[in-house]
């Protein structure tokens, strides 16, 4: 395997006295699309939330690029190149398509106060190239036809494809998606998935959370299992479908 750019060691978290993931390894490496899977309450999403800056692990080290990420904040983390979906649509209900996705784009600006205050034509400027970014993103992902409608009018499949957009406005290296897929019909999940697969020949690496396992098993590279948040299988799909234990956690031990 290719050097990582990405690495957890020892990563560790509780609430309350109990431990949301324990001593969790990972790695991943450019161009992979790595599956995060387990059942309800497995740490899945809390993992998530650790390498994103929204919670802090208690112990263990966290490493981009060779540099420790732990205790960063969140747009600092994001401005390195790590940007994620959240597991519910997270949409502003009267906001376009095309101000959704400039809004994404707002780690990448760099106006200042007085250009904002004055409308300068330098804040013009910049404002107009991240529209034309925008537009320029909303053709790469099929959303261009609905640039000038509102984000929460779109069919649901839409709607989930505008947050991953939002997220690539912000020109990440790292794309983290929690269950794109959740709520999806046959046909939506599917064209989710050649969706996912053409955010790789983009340049995007991707750590994917999902229930699908028909969608993880299709386009992951490895997969990452947990169970109380505890990392119980690691390895490529056809490895992991055939695990005792991992079959165990999703179809329960036969009495």
């Amino acid at each position: 395997m290719a050097e990582p750019i990405l690495t957890a060691l020892g990563v560790t978290i509780r609430f309350g006295g109990l431990v949301s993931v324990n001593n969790m390894d990972f790695s991943l490496c450019k161009d992979e699309i790595v599956g995060i899977i387990g059942p309800n309450g497995a740490g899945k999403t809390t993992f998530f939330n650790i390498l994103t800056g929204i919670y802090q692990p208690e112990s263990g080290s966290i490493t981009f690029h060779g540099r420790e990420i732990r205790g960063k904040k969140i747009y600092d983390i994001t401005g390195m190149g790590l940007a994620r979906t959240f597991q519910n649509i997270r949409l502003f209900p009267h906001m376009t398509v095309l101000e959704t996705v400039m809004l994404g784009m707002h780690s990448r600006t760099r106006s200042r106060i007085f250009d904002i205050l004055l409308r300068t034509p330098t804040l013009k400027k910049t404002e107009k190239e991240a529209e034309e970014k925008a537009i320029e993103l909303l053709k790469l992902t099929g959303l261009d036809k609905y640039r000038y409608e509102y984000g929460t009018s779109l069919p649901y499949g839409m709607q989930r494809r505008l947050e991953i957009a939002r997220a690539m406005a912000s020109q990440p290296e790292i794309l983290l998606l929690d269950e794109p897929a959740a709520g999806m019909n046959e046909q939506e999940t599917s064209e989710l998935s050649a969706f996912i697969r053409s955010l790789r020949t983009m340049g995007f690496t991707i750590i994917l959370i999902e229930h699908d396992m028909r969608l993880v098993m299709d386009i992951c590279d490895r997969l990452y299992v947990l169970d109380h948040g505890v990392l119980i299988a690691m390895g490529k799909p056809e490895e992991i479908s055939s695990n005792p234990q991992v079959i165990e956690v999703y179809l329960g031990r036969e009495e």
